[in-house]
């Protein structure tokens, strides 16, 4: 390996360290969401006590497209290295303040406000996070490979998750169901805030990517702002936020509902449920670069259009066998199935969006039009299971993300393959 390749691979293992923190980070609060929603919130049933907790997420995703929209535009001015450190250095405040926060049996109200304070910084780090760092990966990569390298944005994304979760199963069987309700909960964003300081050293020593520095020597280049990406490049914009519907729905129904689903509606303890969840998510990190891979083989639309298809024809029947399914096998089998289908978009998402605009704007154009999506379908989705759960037609959630899916099918088969129209000139 000649001393690029090693300059290449050791920004690309930063960059990808620093952005499994952050999403351990976020997905933290999900993982953990089974023992702290009785912390914050008044006794109530397990799923009026879930709903309110994944409101709380879901507010989080609410401002994404705030941190998207300031931090996008920083990274476009300022360079993405400079939007990797920022994004993790909020990510860290919002980690160290739930692991301190009183519960509401002691402040009352307070409580869940100071919650929700603390998932609305997490939210805007997150939206400028997700832009910064998918670009970063996708200049900084070669061409003929950058579907492959690519991928582990969702390699981290999904490691972050696995990591929560592999953390709630030592937990679980080493302090029990009652410490694990009364304090066991707030170990995970206590280990956050402390591995969030050590994300922002790595990303402290990365490289910045040439694209960026070609882009910032053009004295005439366009500025980065929300008016200009939306006037500049409408298409591009919309089309990332119509893939992005159906795929953000579909990611966070097969991976973080899913947990809650075992346990709320399949009858499986807590432990078991997330013990189900940790391997699947195993298997699907390890998938992602194999796809990526393909991707630089047979082009992203494919790809795109598998996971389209698949979604839209298997998320209602999947559900349904999973609502009366008993082996833990059989669950494992099912949860799986949903894990392949949606890593046709989970694998190569990023680097299309990369692809799709210059370099001045392309932090932006990546973060602010998937930051509305993911506010608007991907946050959402655990809130919309939950409460159609509430009423009696938990299987109207099923029917939600099939229509969502079938939705971005159609801009999957109308969109250009973006491996063969790349904007990122530099190799």
């Amino acid at each position: 390996m000649d001393s690029t390749s090693k300059r290449r691979l050791k920004n690309i293992v930063g960059g990808s360290a620093g952005n499994l923190v952050e999403w351990f980070d976020w997905y933290v609060y999900s993982a953990f969401a089974l023992y702290f929603a009785q912390a914050f919130f008044p006794k109530a049933d397990s799923t009026a006590q879930l709903l309110q907790t994944s409101v709380l997420f879901w507010a989080g995703f609410m401002v994404r497209p705030l941190g998207a929209w300031a931090m996008g535009i920083y990274a476009d001015r300022k360079g993405r290295k400079a939007g990797l450190t920022l994004s993790v250095t909020l990510m860290c405040v919002g980690s160290l303040m739930i692991a301190a926060a009183p519960t509401y049996a002691q402040v009352g109200l307070l409580s869940p406000a100071i919650l929700l304070f603390a998932r609305l910084v997490q939210g805007i780090s997150l939206g400028g996070e997700y832009g910064s760092s998918a670009t970063y990966l996708s200049e900084i990569a070669d061409r003929e490979r950058r579907g492959f390298w690519s991928s582990f944005q969702y390699v981290t994304i999904i490691g972050g998750q696995l990591t929560a979760l592999l953390l709630l199963v030592v937990l679980q069987m080493t302090l029990g169901e009652q410490a694990m309700d009364d304090w066991g909960w707030r170990v995970g964003f206590g280990l956050g805030a402390v591995l969030a300081v050590v994300a922002f050293q790595l990303r402290r020593r990365l490289d910045e990517t040439l694209s960026f520095e070609n882009a910032r020597a053009k004295a005439d280049r366009v500025k980065s702002t929300a008016t200009n990406l939306f006037r500049d490049h409408p298409r591009e914009a919309f089309l990332v936020i119509a893939l992005t519907a159906g795929g953000t729905a579909a990611f966070y129904a097969y991976t973080i509902y899913l947990q809650k689903f075992l346990a709320n509606t399949s009858g499986f303890d807590k432990a078991t449920a997330s013990q189900i969840m940790t391997v699947a998510l195993f298997v699907m990190l390890i998938i992602q670069p194999f796809a990526g891979r393909l991707s630089d083989r047979i082009g992203r639309r494919p790809m795109m259009i598998l996971f389209g298809v698949g979604a839209t024809l298997f998320t209602y029947p999947i559900f349904v066998a999973l609502e009366s399914v008993k082996s833990v096998g059989a669950a494992f089998a099912l949860c799986m199935a949903t894990l392949i289908i949606v890593t046709g978009y989970t694998s190569i998402n990023a680097i299309i969006k990369a692809e799709l605009f210059p370099a001045h704007i392309r932090a932006l154009g990546v973060a602010l039009p998937f930051a509305i999506a993911n506010a608007i379908f991907g946050g959402s989705a655990e809130s919309v299971a939950l409460y159609l759960k509430g009423i009696g037609h938990e299987r109207w959630f099923y029917l939600y993300i099939s229509g969502l899916a079938a939705v971005s099918l159609i801009a999957y088969v109308r969109m250009r393959e973006t491996k063969t129209t790349s904007l990122i000139e530099e190799d």
